[in-house]
């Protein structure tokens, strides 16, 4: 879904690096859902995840179920 329909207000960084400022982008949205951003482009695609969904991506990550796209 483009950005721009989710508001300007409410992104958040919830890290970043030194990828020259190349950092994704959260927003908690009113229903509970999760959108994520490429903050180099702030008017781009968001992705939306349910509360589910955010659930078993972030339990995947820290078990290392996605260390093979290191």
């Amino acid at each position: 879904m483009p950005s721009r329909e989710l508001g300007a207000r409410g992104w958040t960084r919830p890290w970043s690096d030194d990828a020259g400022g190349a950092c994704v982008e959260v927003k908690r949205l009113a229903d509970g859902r999760v959108a994520i951003r490429q903050s180099t482009d702030p008017e781009g695609p968001a992705l939306v995840f349910t509360p589910h969904e955010m659930t078993r991506f972030l339990t995947g990550v820290k078990a290392g179920d996605a260390d093979f796209l290191l």
